[in-house]
């Protein structure tokens, strides 16, 4: 059997770290703590699950922080979690057996990272993070901001779920401001921070800016394919937000250039199509997020609903502009076989009940 040592990094996280710890600490052999600046009890929190608490002086630079809590580590894998991470049930379970069968020459293992959930618990937006790797200092983050470590060696993959739950925003421009402490520097940016940074810009209403970083990003031959096509919605959404309609349609028309499109690419065609009122359009690509291939594994970021509710609850709305009342009432039913407490469906089937009556 493995051993893990769970290495996180903290600050002023005292109202969530238990519940994080308690979800995991039955299924790892060793917790380190490295805090960046706490100033409320996250240290004494910490305290309570392990004696292996280090302070670091925080450097506006994530994977500094995160290599240090990996320096300290001594089993012999390092697995990674945020204070706001909680492990659901059967997890640690599935933890506990990955431990027990884990191949000896397994460098990396990938999980599914969820997060922003609906009322029954389903995530709204999962991708696959590098959460296990092997201690023996060649597997460290990159990047000052949205870290990651560089996949390599034997990986596998587990569906051992790992939750996302943000109980509250500290500082919402803290990424945003270390983006602009390196520009300021003169610091150079690669493709996977510029695609961020532009992001993060999108995120605090800087569009023009966003405009500019997200187009420089997609200049780079060496940019990720996933980043890629993604990037080229997020400056659709850009130029949607400063009106300019025509840019917003070929920014999510180059996202065709890099593989066949995703499901989310293809609601987002389908979402300009219905705002332009043309729901011949809108139909076609909204039926071809249906179609649209779905790799879970491929590391992009999925959001669930367009591979379902989304583009079913679109069609609804697109036919029923279109006067074809049998065919949006068919997707109303089909949007509520995924969400059947979706107020959009149930204030649909009221719509439809009506009608039905008056006829």
């Amino acid at each position: 059997m493995i051993s893990i040592s769970l290495c996180m990094i903290v600050k002023d996280e005292e109202k969530v770290l238990a519940r994080c710890l308690d979800s995991v600490k039955d299924a790892v052999d060793e917790i380190i703590i490295v805090d960046t600046g706490s100033r409320d009890g996250t240290k004494e929190v910490a305290g309570g699950y392990t004696g292996y608490i280090y302070d670091f002086p925080w450097q506006d630079d994530f994977s500094a922080a995160r290599n240090e809590a990996f320096s300290k580590a001594s089993m012999e894998y390092c697995m990674w979690l945020d204070a706001d991470d909680v492990l659901p049930g059967g997890s640690a379970e599935k933890l506990l057996q990955l431990k027990a069968e884990l191949p000896t020459d397994t460098d990396m293992v990938m999980m599914p990272y969820e997060m922003i959930f609906d009322e029954k618990g389903n995530p709204g937006f999962s991708y696959y993070r590098e959460r296990l790797v092997r201690n023996n200092g060649r597997y460290l983050f990159q990047g000052r901001v949205h870290e990651a470590i560089p996949i390599s060696g034997k990986v596998l993959y587990r569906e051992i779920p790992v939750h996302h739950r943000k109980e509250e925003e500290k500082d919402s421009k803290r990424n945003l401001k270390i983006y602009q402490s390196m520009e300021k520097a003169g610091e150079p940016f690669d493709s996977r921070a510029l695609y961020y940074y532009g992001k993060e810009l999108l995120v605090h209403g800087q569009y023009e800016k966003s405009i500019r970083i997200l187009k420089k990003f997609l200049q780079q031959k060496e940019g990720w394919v996933e980043n890629q096509i993604d990037g080229t919605r997020q400056l659709a959404w850009c130029y949607e937000q400063i009106g300019e309609k025509r840019k917003t349609l070929q920014a999510l028309l180059k996202g065709l250039e890099y593989d066949v499109p995703r499901a989310e690419t293809c609601c987002a065609l389908g979402r300009y199509f219905a705002h332009e009122r043309k729901y011949s359009q809108a139909v076609y690509w909204y039926q071809q997020a249906f179609q649209a291939p779905k790799n879970a594994r491929s590391g992009a970021f999925i959001q669930e609903e367009c591979y379902g509710f989304l583009p079913a609850i679109s069609l609804c709305v697109c036919y029923d502009r279109m006067g074809q009342f049998e065919l949006a009432q068919h997707y109303n039913e089909l949007a509520g076989q995924y969400q059947p407490q979706s107020p959009w469906y149930l204030k649909n089937k009221e719509y439809f009940s009506q009608m039905r009556q008056k006829k």
